[in-house]
């Protein structure tokens, strides 16, 4: 099938799109298409900057989350490449200080294990979530927070493991991760516009601006900055690119003439590595396995390679099908915006010749089933980013929340449970007074919080759209001692104890 005829199966697509931003309230996207290193769409669509009327273009900037750790992936084929790192090499034998909480997964964790998400530990989101700690310190903080599964047992998403592979490779070529991004990467690729920080994208000239859906309008809302846990997905790009990226894949590793990464490296980021959750099974997508930065899965008989990626305000789908010499990528400034997977499914049937899957039904459907949006594609393995943030839902489930708490006389004067507890992985957490309630301060997170009874209270985490609680742990002369918090969401976690600093 020639490029021509390719280009002529996506006439419809701009009306596609366009239906899409509209059915699901998104403020504008970005999606380029490739077939055997030809560009054969490049547009944007809807604004970068909605109250400013300013239109998205090829070259808007924006955020691709968990996109990022393919490049991460990548970085560590570099080095296996220049024998400086072996896969399956424990990462204890090039960091001597290494240490996780199983003694086992210490002695025997290597990078392939981080890069494949089997290390056992759940996602521990809130250890690095608007954290002021370095990278080295949430490394060193590794140590501390526990498992859920046993080592490999089980694929478990998990950005400090991508942030920790990211350090270890920056380490091992004395140097950062972005410097090594930067330099054998986006500087080979031509990616020139291509950044790590959200703080740096505000100062381009074409960069888009993060939006949620409230209440029928566009909200936009703060940046998040995830610097320490860049690894995992802090890079800023744009279609012209991520084009060059997608072409490093379809061209197992070479760029422009030059082998870049070896085929043989590129093949072990591209193979499966685990069986992986996706909600998109079914008669299209049977089976999910990850590799090493890559979901791969069969879409449709045809064989699949992407990764999405979410954080405040972005959301993002990257592409390829190696067998057909097809990518795509699709990117939007709306949070939890399922149209990156809407539109890249629907042009893979498109140039396929199918019959296209209404994609978008099927995400309806999950809605009327009582899951938002929202959670249908933060609870995906490509958007499990910091990432399964749900900011845009947050405060009309946090509003029904706060409706059904019924006031509870208190047991003990507030000033009892006020102070700073600690837990060696997660940090400080203050409880302070505040208009004759209390109110917990968590990474510069306020949370609101309600008596309910028994030393426990109903925690408002207004980010993440939860309730959470705390129950404290109050000896017979109104010292407390500790506080237990269910932080984590999945099955088969404990409670994190923090314990109470000494005043002294």
């Amino acid at each position: 099938m020639t490029t021509t005829k390719h280009r002529s199966l996506l006439a419809e697509l701009d009306e596609f799109v366009a239906e899409q931003l509209q059915t699901w309230k998104s403020v504008g996207a970005a999606v380029a298409v490739i077939h055997k290193n030809e560009v054969i769409w490049q547009k944007g669509y809807g604004y970068r900057d909605l109250e400013s009327k300013l239109e998205v273009t090829p070259s808007t900037l924006f955020a691709i989350g968990s996109s990022t750790k393919a490049f991460t992936a990548t970085t560590a084929a570099l080095l296996v490449d220049q024998e400086l790192l072996n896969w399956d090499t424990p990462v204890k034998t090039y960091m001597d200080d290494f240490k996780m909480f199983d003694p086992v997964a210490t002695e025997r964790l290597t990078i392939r294990d981080m890069l494949c998400h089997r290390s056992g530990l759940p996602r521990h989101e809130m250890a690095w979530y608007n954290s002021a700690r370095t990278r080295e310190q949430l490394v060193n903080a590794l140590q501390y927070l526990e498992p859920n599964e046993d080592f490999r047992n089980k694929w478990q998403y998990q950005n400090l493991m991508y942030m920790t592979a990211g350090f270890l490779v920056g380490k091992l070529k004395e140097t950062t991760w972005e410097k090594l991004v930067q330099d054998h990467l986006f500087e080979p690729l031509g990616m020139t516009s291509s950044l790590f920080s959200v703080e740096e994208m505000q100062t381009q000239p074409d960069y888009a601006v993060p939006y949620m859906e409230k209440d029928g309008e566009h909200v936009r809302i703060p940046y998040r900055n995830i610097d320490a846990v860049g690894p995992a997905g802090s890079i800023n790009s744009n279609l012209e690119d991520m084009i060059a990226w997608l072409q490093l894949q379809l061209n197992q590793g070479q760029y422009d003439g030059q082998q870049l990464v070896s085929k043989e490296q590129m093949e072990v980021l591209h193979s499966p590595q685990m069986p992986c959750d996706s909600p998109f099974h079914g008669p299209e997508m049977p089976i999910s396995t990850y590799g090493l930065g890559w979901i791969i899965e069969p879409y449709r008989g045809h064989s699949l390679i992407h990764h999405g990626g979410a954080i405040d305000g972005f959301s993002s789908q990257v592409a390829f099908l190696p067998e057909e010499e097809i990518g795509i990528v699709v990117l939007c400034n709306t949070h939890g915006s399922i149209i990156p997977y809407t539109v890249t499914f629907n042009i893979i049937d498109r140039l396929l010749g199918m019959e296209p899957v209404d994609w978008s039904g099927k995400m309806a459907k999950l809605m009327s089933d009582g899951e938002s949006a929202e959670s249908a594609v933060t609870d995906t393995p490509e958007t499990l980013d910091p990432a399964s943030t749900p900011v845009a839902d947050a405060e009309e489930k946090t509003d029904d929340a706060q409706d059904d708490t019924k006031i509870v006389p208190l047991d003990r004067p507030l000033m009892t449970y006020a102070g700073i507890y600690v837990h060696a992985g997660y940090g400080e957490l203050s409880i302070q007074l505040k208009d004759d309630g209390l109110q917990a301060i968590f990474n510069e997170i306020e949370m609101p919080m309600e008596y309910t009874g028994n030393d426990t209270f109903s925690v408002l985490l207004v980010l993440f759209g939860l309730k959470i609680t705390f129950t404290f742990q109050v000896d017979q002369e109104n010292n407390t001692h500790s506080i237990s918090i269910p932080f984590l969401m999945e099955p088969g976690t404990k409670p994190i104890e923090f314990i109470k600093k000494s005043e002294e």
